[in-house]
């Protein structure tokens, strides 16, 4: 049906633009898209009109109103309810960030960030920023709580690379979920962002996980003494969200 298709390329323009990590031109649009010119044009010029897209000197952007829509998912998530107040406290603890984030698809969404207020060298990730599962503490965390063959199956089938000590071989990959569930948290590496280490944990309501917790520390402060210290902290925090 036409307005099922017109739905379809909606929904796909706008989440293109929301992954796009610059304003895409008309060009960009029908190419990546496979949309005839035309379409592509009144399309964007609907959402420009409604204000879920933005066009500027170097194209197209998502606007306020996914802004608005992004912020009302936040704010009425009942995970982030509960876990907005611990991460609060975790994060003053250690002096260090906090996240929270869920599984989509292959990928992690981060829904939370709690940022250190006590250095100025610290990790930023936006709500709404999106990275490959195995290649971070909070993708794995979550992971590991999953058979391996339904893991398998929702992998792409190459593991892209962020970073040169991201895991991009399956059966190394396979062996590190089966120690993250050993253990019962996750550790990134530098797999993610080059100079930053991350202690992450699964969220358990009851069913099929699907968020974690994680606290990122630059590996210049991230001591001896200091890990386990966080790590414990982090533990207590992932008990009072699971709680609440």
């Amino acid at each position: 049906m036409r307005n099922v298709k017109s739905a379809e390329r909606t929904t796909a323009l706008l989440e293109y633009l929301s992954d796009a990590q610059r304003p895409r031109t008309l060009r960009d649009v029908t190419a990546d898209l496979g949309l005839p010119r035309a379409s592509a044009y009144a399309l964007l010029m609907t959402l420009v009109r409604t204000g879920w897209v933005e066009a500027g000197d170097g194209g197209f952007r998502v606007g306020i109103k996914a802004l608005r829509a992004g912020a009302a998912y936040v704010e009425l998530d009942d995970v982030v309810q509960r876990a907005q107040p611990v991460m609060d406290e975790l994060s003053e603890e250690v002096g260090e960030t906090v996240h929270l984030a869920r599984l989509d698809g292959h990928e992690i969404v981060y829904l939370a960030t709690c940022m250190s207020r006590q250095h100025t060298l610290t990790i930023v990730s936006r709500p709404g920023r999106r990275l490959p599962s195995w290649a971070t503490g909070l993708g794995k965390a979550i992971l590991a709580t999953r058979p391996w063959p339904e893991v398998d199956a929702l992998l792409p089938e190459e593991l892209a690379p962020r970073t040169p000590h991201t895991l991009t071989d399956r059966e190394a990959f396979q062996a590190e979920l089966t120690a993250v569930a050993a253990r019962g948290h996750a550790l990134d590496e530098q797999e993610s962002t080059l100079g930053t280490r991350c202690f992450a944990v699964p969220l358990r309501f009851g069913g099929t996980v699907a968020e974690a917790l994680s606290c990122s520390v630059p590996t210049v402060r991230l001591t001896a003494e200091r890990e386990p210290e966080v790590l414990a902290a982090l533990l207590r925090a992932q008990k009072h969200i699971e709680q609440a």
